[in-house]
């Protein structure tokens, strides 16, 4: 295990109702002057904005609202926002929402702190050095956002999708209350669960030997999903399926199970391109990703792919031939995605295998090679978005 630092200050208030409660936390954190930062309505159409304004008003905490965030969220409504926390002198950013809406108000946070332009801080032109208290109350179990310091934002004329870390990021509190999560249509919810397991995935498959007690957590975590995914699509208002998918989509992404590890990031990346050109939904691009990057690395270690074959899909370990139990998980994995309704190829998803030069193209590499598991070059993820295009369940 290598050495490591862990920092997750996010306060967690879990539970039915804890949404009336909001304004205390804005209140404990400092915030008295409140930017609202929600969707395209859902929160308006089932009362959750209602309840959020009254508790901020109990409170006598001045807001303003900025709403409008989209799946794969936009620069465009990134700058409004800052221009608004500018004028209006704001103090703190309340995201309302699911992960989409929780990266645009991180993005917001940090450009409201900066002179330049907050893009900078997405293509490493940047560090970031200070940001406005974020809090979230979470609508949608997928993204992890609200718990870790990562914030993703699709730059509109272009199409590229990049991402931004800092720990200065973090929610200082985020509002879980499994309940929001039940009306959520069986897709997204099957998208969420992808987006988690994805989580754990490109943090499982390391070069760093001896890490058993993360490898045992993050094995926990996606025999959660496995279990309680298939339920809440069954059974939309099941409180304890939702809660326990909730919660794993927060320890998927705080980092508490990557710490003492190296980990990869390659499928987040590839798919980034997807979402990015055809403004697909994030967890559907990784389903379609995440088996295919697994049968492309697979022989870098191949027994690290049989555990997971062995722990998390049950599959009977071939000792003479581990490669046959290492195919059999990456195979179960893609059978588990398309059985609770997500594409598994390029086609059912929307993209077209013709794109695959301007998707690749996309990531910058040129000659370069990408860091991770396994170090990829243009020709590696090209490859990989092949096999993605003729992928079957």
């Amino acid at each position: 295990m290598d050495n490591f630092n862990f920092y997750s200050p996010t306060e967690f208030v879990f539970g039915k109702d804890r949404e009336n409660e909001v304004g205390k936390y804005v209140k404990k954190f400092g915030g008295s002057r409140v930017l609202v930062h929600l969707g395209s309505g859902s929160a308006v159409r089932s009362g959750l904005l209602d309840k959020v304004k009254k508790s901020l008003e109990s409170e006598n905490i001045f807001y303003t609202e900025l709403g409008g965030v989209k799946p794969n969220p936009r620069d465009t409504l990134v700058y409004e926002g800052i221009e608004i926390c500018r004028r209006d002198n704001i103090d703190f950013i309340l995201s309302v929402g699911g992960g989409s809406c929780i990266d645009s108000a991180k993005a917001i946070a940090i450009g409201a702190c900066y002179e330049g332009d907050f893009w900078d801080f997405y293509t490493d032109k940047a560090e970031i050095r200070a940001c406005l208290p974020v809090g979230t109350v979470l609508t949608i179990a997928a993204a992890g956002s609200e718990g870790s310091g990562a914030s993703v934002i699709t730059q509109e004329n272009t199409r590229l999708k990049r991402d931004a870390g800092s720990d200065l990021m973090r929610p200082k509190f985020s509002i879980l209350n499994p309940l929001l999560t039940c009306t959520l249509p069986a897709y997204q919810t099957a998208c969420g669960a992808a987006d988690i397991m994805a989580h754990v995935f490109e943090r499982y498959f390391t070069n760093t030997p001896e890490v058993e007690i993360t490898d045992r957590l993050c094995e926990a975590v996606l025999l959660t999903m496995i279990k309680e995914t298939p339920r809440a699509i069954a059974e939309p208002d099941n409180y304890d399926a939702r809660a326990n998918i909730m919660w794993a989509g927060t320890v998927a992404h705080n980092d508490i199970i990557g710490v003492g590890r190296s980990q990869d990031w390659n499928s987040h990346a590839i798919e980034h391109e997807l979402s990015g050109m055809y403004d697909v939904a994030h967890g559907a691009g990784l389903a379609v990703i995440m088996p295919a990057w697994m049968e492309f690395v697979m022989h870098h270690n191949v027994m690290k792919f049989a555990q997971m074959a062995v722990r998390v899909f049950g599959c009977e370990m071939n000792f003479e031939r581990p490669e046959l139990t290492a195919k059999e998980g990456i195979r179960a994995f893609r059978s588990f995605l398309h059985s609770i309704g997500l594409p598994v190829n390029l086609k059912e998803l929307g993209a077209k295998e013709e794109d695959i030069p301007a998707l690749v193209k996309n990531q910058g590499l040129g000659k370069g090679k990408t860091g991770g598991f396994v170090n990829l070059s243009s020709a590696d993820i090209t490859e990989i978005y092949h096999i993605a295009a003729k992928a079957e369940a």
